[in-house]
């Protein structure tokens, strides 16, 4: 006896949870040619073990430099070892994927993936938040800063960015995971982010919609405002500074650190604060490629390789010659 379409796929649901479809297919990038693929992946690979590299490199030189064991390296340690983290829940599928053409995920990696991107996500933009407090008190407060910044503190405002980002996200992994999937499974993207994996579910899926709409919302634009907030302080101390060069060198640093977060505030904007309808799929995907591949690779340089005591201390690391570019106490 033939079954019709629709009987099918009541069958491939089944009861409960069940679902029929096993595993998605990632299409991000299908539409290139297949030299053009493997040209990009060589790209990619090199920006990620840049990636890798330059943020173990952070990592390691704070646990072993005594001068760079201040809150504000720590901090910086912290963000090292969540961008290793963060680029590579992305990047490495799309390395296979632009590599060998392997473009099939299974559901529950693809709920992992996308749990854990979006976790992390939220803990960089706590740790983003902690960073800019950390200057406003290194420079409008910096008689008062080793009192204000103490260990203990630093170590519970690293821990509650952490926290947080990975318990409050906690309720997308439960939603996601009673989402069932019966028809169509190619996701037009390179990784399983939200709005493709949300469109293809049989489910209703208001409730992820409106929950993730407000959240990141509140999240991407409420943890904006706080860092605009102290960069305007630190720049209104800034121009109160007596020495020019003080102040040339505040601002070089201080407009490194707003370029960085330009590219990641502008591509979360573009991608999760306004109608997903109103984005092409070809923009999604460059604009995702700034979020989960050019700003981690370019944190290392912005906020540590650049710097002379993080120079020095990579070439006493590396056995070079010592020149000390301050005086010994």
């Amino acid at each position: 006896m033939l079954l019709s379409q629709q009987d099918v796929l009541k069958l491939g649901m089944g009861a409960g949870n069940e679902t029929a479809v096993a595993e998605f297919i990632l299409e991000g990038f299908s539409g290139l040619d297949q030299r053009l693929q493997l040209f990009l992946s060589l790209i990619l690979l090199l920006m990620y073990l840049t990636t890798l590299t330059g943020n173990t490199m952070i990592i390691f030189l704070v646990c072993v430099d005594h001068r760079l064991q201040t809150p504000m390296y720590f901090f910086i340690s912290n963000l090292a070892f969540l961008e290793i983290w963060f680029t590579s829940s992305t990047t490495i599928k799309l390395l296979v994927i632009l590599s060998s053409g392997r473009r099939t995920i299974s559901l529950k990696s693809c709920f992992a993936q996308s749990y854990f991107y979006v976790a992390l996500g939220f803990t960089e933009f706590a740790l983003l938040v902690v960073m800019s407090f950390d200057r406003y008190v290194a420079i409008c407060q910096p008689l008062h800063y080793a009192a204000i910044m103490k260990q203990q503190l630093c170590t519970h405002l690293v821990v509650a960015a952490w926290v947080l980002g990975f318990t409050l996200l906690s309720y997308r992994l439960v939603l996601l995971s009673k989402l069932t999937f019966c028809g169509p499974n190619k996701i037009h993207h390179f990784f399983c982010d939200s709005s493709p994996l949300f469109k293809l579910s049989c489910s209703d899926t208001t409730l992820l919609w409106k929950a993730d709409s407000i959240f990141i919302s509140f999240v991407v634009l409420g943890s904006l405002c706080l860092i605009m907030v102290s960069y305007m302080c630190i720049f209104h101390c800034i121009l109160h500074m007596p020495s020019a060069s003080g102040r040339r060198k505040a601002f070089a640093t201080c407009s490194s650190h707003l370029t960085a977060l330009a590219i990641v505030y502008g591509s979360c904007i573009v991608l999760y604060a306004r109608p997903s309808e109103g984005v092409s799929l070809e923009t999604n995907t460059i604009v995702a490629l700034l979020n989960t591949v050019l700003y981690p690779f370019l944190n290392p340089f912005i906020y540590s390789l650049r710097n002379k005591t993080v120079k020095l201390a990579l070439e006493e690391a590396l056995g070079r010659p010592k020149v000390w570019l301050f005086p010994r106490s």
